[in-house]
């Protein structure tokens, strides 16, 4: 599947809490659930993170289909000195397509190229699978035991050229 990475803007938030409502029972089976707080308070989180964005700390994207559909995020938190924490997500609908992979590549070359840093990480939980085969895929390797959402999981690094 072709897909493209938008950098969040004000006027993605619809969509953005759209998808979020349409994801939040699938996504909870892998990570933590972000709470109602989360929905009840989306327009104030949206300017928060805009606000982060803004003063260079984190590098928040949605990523689009051909047709324009919000189908994922790829996010880069806490950027510092040269690194930055790789986060990602895909609805439901379109697992297995090469969403995830397709947005980790594009995200890693921005990365590298528009926001300066050299080393991203990540993290899976041992049980999710298909974002380890991800980051596998993508570059990253294992480097150490941690825990994703109160369950066992694995750090990933990856060097940026």
């Amino acid at each position: 599947m072709t897909v493209h990475l938008e950098r969040l803007r004000l006027d993605h938030a619809a969509a953005l809490l759209a998808f979020e409502r349409e994801n939040r029972a699938y996504f909870a089976r892998t990570v933590a659930d972000r709470g109602d707080a989360y929905f009840t308070d989306f327009a104030a989180r949206h300017a928060a993170l805009l606000a982060e964005q803004q003063a260079g700390i984190c590098h928040f994207h949605v990523v689009l289909d051909a047709e324009g559909t919000l189908v994922g995020r790829v996010n880069l938190m806490d950027a510092d000195a040269g690194s930055a924490e790789l986060g990602y997500r895909v609805g439901e609908r379109f697992t297995g397509r090469g969403v995830a992979r397709a947005a980790v590549a594009q995200v890693c070359l921005l990365a590298a190229g528009e926001y300066g840093l050299s080393t991203l990480t990540a993290r899976a939980a041992l049980d999710n699978r298909a974002s380890r085969r991800v980051l596998l895929g993508s570059g990253f390797v294992a480097v150490a035991a941690t825990e994703v959402g109160g369950r066992p999981g694995m750090r990933f690094e990856r060097r940026l050229p």
